[in-house]
């Protein structure tokens, strides 16, 4: 059970990310959320100094608490959907859905999600293939309270980081890349050796609702890479 405080904060997100509540808008003030949500005027002004410490809203004196229009951006990460990146190569996309369930949260994968351990969350395991060779599987742990309709659609049609973007826009990940050897199990989806190399990429993407996901991108070391432009 989450506290309360975060019970409050969610639902005030939940309300800007909608539109519901917009930049310049008046909060509800302490006493207001401690009737409404029958707290304590603490609880209410922790979840409100939360949000204003984190750049949701801020306050003035005498007046009280707004949205504000000042998201903090400083962590905001550039994510590409990998049929965009093989179809902006001149090559073929396509998908083969391997899962797509309901798992009962390991202690680890709870973690993850900022979850209670055995709470149900939403799993899919997808492989990404270029000219019909496969060049990522996605592990990809969803949490349903923020994306409820996640199962429902088809990826074949659209990727899973799309249709998060789309329903739950990014304002933070968490990102680590590894080289490793995989298990006998990955190399066949993969269609390698398993002394083959692998990249891994490990992703736990935020919105302001809370934590979305946590994917694990595995790419034959051969056939990816990550690189890019940095200007100083």
């Amino acid at each position: 059970m989450l506290p309360r405080y975060t019970q409050i904060k969610s639902e005030l997100l939940e309300q800007i990310e909608s539109g519901q509540m917009k930049a310049g808008d008046k909060a509800p003030s302490e006493n207001q959320l401690a009737e409404q949500f029958d707290v304590s005027r603490m609880t209410a002004r922790r979840a409100l100094t939360e949000l204003v410490d984190e750049g949701f809203m801020m306050r003035t004196q005498g007046l009280g608490t707004f949205v504000s229009d000042h998201r903090p951006m400083s962590s905001m990460l550039s994510i590409n959907s990998i049929d965009e990146e093989i179809i902006n190569r001149g090559h073929q996309y396509t998908a083969k859905i391997l899962m797509a369930d309901v798992v009962v949260a390991d202690e680890q994968q709870s973690n993850w999600l900022g979850l209670n351990e055995n709470a149900e969350v939403f799993r899919t395991r997808i492989v990404h293939l270029e000219n019909i060779v496969p060049l990522q599987l996605e592990d990809r742990l969803v949490n349903p309270k923020w994306v409820p309709e996640y199962l429902h659609q088809n990826y074949n049609e659209t990727t899973t980081s799309r249709y998060l973007s789309s329903v739950a826009p990014l304002t933070e990940a968490d990102h680590m890349v590894e080289a490793i050897l995989i298990e006998n199990a990955i190399a066949d989806i993969l269609d390698i050796s398993p002394e083959q190399p692998c990249l891994k990429i490990s992703r736990r993407t935020f919105s302001a609702k809370g934590i979305i996901s946590y994917a694990q991108l595995y790419h034959p070391g051969n056939r990816y890479r990550i690189g890019g432009h940095l200007d100083f």
